[in-house]
């Protein structure tokens, strides 16, 4: 199979689909693999690299989607990138389809097997592609929350941590997963005043246990919601229905009463964000005000860390890459049903139950579709 892999476009967006270490035990697998110039370069890969360990150079993407059998990403396809797709070709990316009908659109046009890393699933009940991404995007936006509340940057110009005498901020947590854990470390680690709000007890219970009294753990009814949220100085919004948009938790009503100065950090603002008042930015003009709340809610926040995400990304993604090399896309995705899960179209139907709801497509059976 010869794998394709384009350099990312989105603003601001430095990682790559794979480093060349990957690209070499495709190529011990008997694969070949084109990589688009410079696209690795945004991590000090640079073209010689892939050169290196066997890779082939192309001079632009439509060289490299034309050639691949698979193209490998990182994040959503761009409308350029929708436009280059073909009807078998294998799509293997990020996709976060449930709040963007335009991308969905375009994907059941090319009639290409478009594969979410988000929604493949594993034994545990995890998302083990899009876990490293939530832990690198949860640890981020304690960074992000802390900028936003400076004073330069229209926050209360407030010090997380606090010092000797002066209280810290308080940091309300929406969501207890993967993005709630790692920003309850770093918000613990920088001395802030923790509550972490979840609808799920035993997570609650798994998060006071590795926590003990450094957070406060609370169930989330919309009381407590509504108390918390307009008690911080930062919230973070890490809520996630694999698959699906985002529900919009905090309302603009709570917007309008937070302290002026206080700052939100949407973490789910890829599946359409959990904040009645969110809309994606990028790394370019990261935030905006809405009552005098300062908004963060870059839609590629491990963007901004690529070294870091990439390295990440491909140590869960490679198994699953390789796979698909091998065994073809039907055994491969048949043969595994938490695989079979991350499929979300093929010929024109989609095959992802909560794309299909939040979009009003029909939902075809994976397995139907694959024949």
């Amino acid at each position: 199979m010869i794998i394709g892999v384009p350099k990312e476009i989105k603003n601001h967006e430095y990682r790559v689909g794979m480093v060349p270490g990957s690209v070499l035990e495709l190529i011990h697998n008997g694969h070949q693999v084109v990589v688009e110039h410079n696209a690795g370069m945004g991590i000090g890969f640079d073209d010689q690299a892939y050169i290196k360990v066997g890779a082939e150079i192309l001079n632009n993407a439509s060289e490299v989607f034309t050639k691949a059998d698979m193209i490998v990403k990182v994040k959503e396809p761009q409308a350029v990138e929708r436009a280059m797709l073909r009807e078998g070709q294998i799509l293997f990316t990020y996709l976060h389809l449930a709040p963007d009908l335009a991308q969905t659109e375009d994907l059941i046009n090319s009639k290409a097997v478009c594969i979410a890393y988000e929604t493949v699933t594993d034994n545990f009940g995890g998302l083990p592609l899009l876990a490293p991404m939530s832990e690198v995007a949860g640890r981020m936006s304690i960074q992000a929350g802390a900028q936003a509340l400076e004073k330069s940057n229209a926050g209360r110009g407030m010090l997380l941590g606090g010092v000797p005498g002066v209280e810290p901020a308080k940091v309300v947590i929406i969501g207890g997963g993967m993005v709630g854990n790692n920003a309850a470390q770093m918000a613990v680690g920088m001395g802030a005043k923790v509550v972490l709000l979840d609808r799920n007890i035993n997570v609650l219970r798994r998060l006071d246990a590795q926590f003990g009294n450094k957070i406060q753990t609370v169930y989330s009814t919309a009381d407590a919601l509504e108390k918390h949220v307009l008690e911080a100085d930062l919230v973070i919004g890490g809520v996630l229905i694999p698959g699906a948009a985002a529900p919009k938790l905090v309302t603009a009503e709570h917007i309008k009463n937070m302290k002026p100065g206080s700052a939100i950090v949407d973490v789910a603002i890829d599946q359409g964000g959990c904040i009645a008042t969110s809309k994606a930015t990028t790394h370019a003009d990261p935030t905006y005000i809405v009552d005098d709340v300062v908004h963060y809610c870059v839609a590629n926040m491990p963007g901004a860390v690529p070294l870091t995400s990439t390295f990440a990304l491909n140590n869960a993604t490679l198994p699953f890459i390789i796979k698909l090399a091998n065994q073809g896309y039907k055994k491969a995705l048949l043969n595994d049903p938490h695989f079979l899960n991350g499929l979300n179209v093929i010929n024109g139907h989609v095959t992802c139950e909560s794309v299909a709801q939040n979009l009003g497509f029909d939902f075809v059976d994976p397995r139907i579709a694959l024949g």
